[in-house]
């Protein structure tokens, strides 16, 4: 521990350890923590929680940016302390409560949350814990590897814990550009009119009265665990590469393309990649986080730069950062995740929005989080931020999963995320149906014939032609039929037909897997 980073002298006093410092947070509370897709999040005190819930109730309502890293949300969950949580989560111990009812999980559109708590449609955070690399001379503190929530849930908190980690070095300050909205109804238009502008401050100001308690940790981000790209991604990238080609050359476009959004996971990873064999150049991308994906492109001289709320890298492109910061520092910029995902700038910039799949329909609705329309899986995040207002909204998924027993194009979603008004193409790797201008009945013909997998696409023309036939109507449906392979998928465990009957839970189970 070194006091150098608490370049506030008169917060040196505030230092403890993380138990003491817990002992601000009582049960019934609401917490406001930093982390968004396991980067910045808080490692020691949340800890310190869940050893403290062994011994006396205590129960809180929890608030983060996004997901959180180091497995915070199972050893919280195990422990029993978290009666409510948003926005997003992605830990399946955490998930399975969620689903059994214990735990109130509120699934929100990222930039929601900080305009909830600044309208008071949601408690007051009572305590902001917040992961930092230092504290400035001015009592400015300097975020680590994300944003997300933390500058609202700083500027709300009744009492404020900072955790310095001191494996990040303070080179990052200068990356953050920290921009706060106006209360209603005298805003103004934010003033952000490139991706590469920055028009707030590199640190978010604290109230030194505040502040409680000031603990130190010393352990990194957990890292990425996105997979590399196989064969169907790099088909999915190969698709959308060709498709903005001739974007490009209709004349819809420049050839540097408009800013890129994409969402968090192994597809969307995987799809920017690809943009590395592209003849694209000078691209830009407005997002909510920073893949492995967005560094090569950075490296590549592809992309000139990015913006988002969080970076959530391997161990190794980690390090690369660190040991290049001059460089990245002047390529990336972290801002709030009410700015990153505002649709204000989103429809301004005119994005184009890659997110990903769990499922869609025959006419283009999209099922982001819940597994037969009941169970969550993660939530919502930010992709429908980006999909109302994008200038392209893009849907990505694999045409089948479970070894080929679930088909990812159904006759209806079960849980509609996004609704047909929202999505412009859908891609996986077959193809990719380009929606626009398309009536219900020829977007189930173009999503049927270039998206669904060989092994269902028969079945979903079949469908599809007999509900024209016995239904009819704007957008046919068979009513006793449109849900049918969900429900076979959990009497059988396969979409595919005359297959032996399993026990419903144990096929719920195999598809949370």
């Amino acid at each position: 521990m070194t006091l150098d980073r608490i370049r506030h002298p008169a917060l040196h006093g505030k230092v403890m350890t993380a138990t003491d410092a817990a002992r601000f947070i009582q049960d019934g509370m609401t917490v406001g923590m930093s982390g968004f897709t396991r980067a910045g999040d808080c490692k020691a005190v949340p800890a310190a929680l869940a050893q403290r819930a062994e011994s006396e109730p205590l129960r809180i309502t929890l608030i983060t940016g996004a997901s959180l890293g180091h497995d915070t949300d199972k050893i919280l969950a195990d422990a029993d302390v978290l009666a409510r949580r948003l926005p997003f989560q992605v830990d399946r111990t955490l998930r399975r409560k969620i689903n059994a009812g214990e735990v109130m999980f509120i699934d929100q559109h990222l930039s929601e949350t900080a305009e909830q708590l600044r309208g008071h449609h949601l408690a007051p955070v009572d305590v902001a814990i917040i992961e930092a690399t230092c504290i400035t001379e001015d009592g400015g503190l300097i975020p680590t590897t994300s944003v997300g929530n933390s500058a609202q849930f700083v500027q709300q908190a009744r009492h404020i814990i900072i955790e310095i980690n001191e494996s990040v070095p303070t080179s990052f300050e200068g990356m953050h550009d920290i921009y706060n909205l106006e209360e209603r109804p005298h805003r103004q238009p934010v003033p952000l009119t490139a991706a590469d502008q920055r028009i707030g401050q590199p640190h978010i100001q604290l109230d030194l009265d505040r502040v409680a308690a000031i603990v130190f940790t010393r352990e990194p981000d957990s890292p990425s665990n996105v997979l590399p790209p196989d064969a169907e991604t790099r088909a999915i990238a190969a698709h959308i590469n060709r498709f903005l080609a001739q974007e490009v050359k209709a004349g819809r476009m420049p050839d540097t393309l408009y800013p890129l959004q994409a969402g968090i996971g192994t597809i969307a990873n995987a799809v920017l990649h690809g943009f590395e064999e592209s003849d694209f150049h000078g691209l830009t991308m407005y997002s909510e986080v920073l893949q492995d994906s967005a560094i090569a492109l950075l490296d590549s001289g592809k992309l000139a730069f990015a913006s988002a709320a969080s970076m959530t890298l391997s161990g190794d492109v980690y390090q690369r950062v660190i040991d290049n910061m001059e460089f990245y520092k002047s390529r990336i910029a972290l801002r709030p995740q009410e700015i990153s995902n505002l649709p204000e700038i989103v429809r301004r910039l005119g994005i184009i929005a890659l997110n990903t799949a769990l499922e869609f329909d025959i006419y283009g609705n999209v099922n982001s989080t819940h597994v037969n329309g009941t169970h969550m899986m993660n939530g919502i995040g930010g992709s429908g931020d980006f999909a109302r207002n994008a200038h392209l909204s893009i849907f990505v998924s694999k045409s089948i999963a479970k070894h080929g027993d679930i088909s990812s194009v159904v006759p209806m979603v079960p849980h509609m995320d996004h609704n047909e008004h929202d999505v412009d193409i859908l891609v996986t790797e077959i193809g990719l149906a380009d929606l626009r201008g398309l009536a219900p009945r020829e977007r189930a013909i173009r999503i049927i014939d270039n998206c669904a997998h060989p092994d269902y696409r028969e079945e979903l023309r079949d469908y599809f032609n007999r509900a024209c036939q016995y239904a009819g109507g704007q957008t046919p449906h068979l009513l006793d039929e449109a849900f049918s392979w969900h429900t076979r998928y959990l009497k059988t465990q396969s979409m595919k037909p005359a297959r032996a009957h399993r026990p419903v839970r144990e096929a719920e189970a195999a598809l949370m897997d």
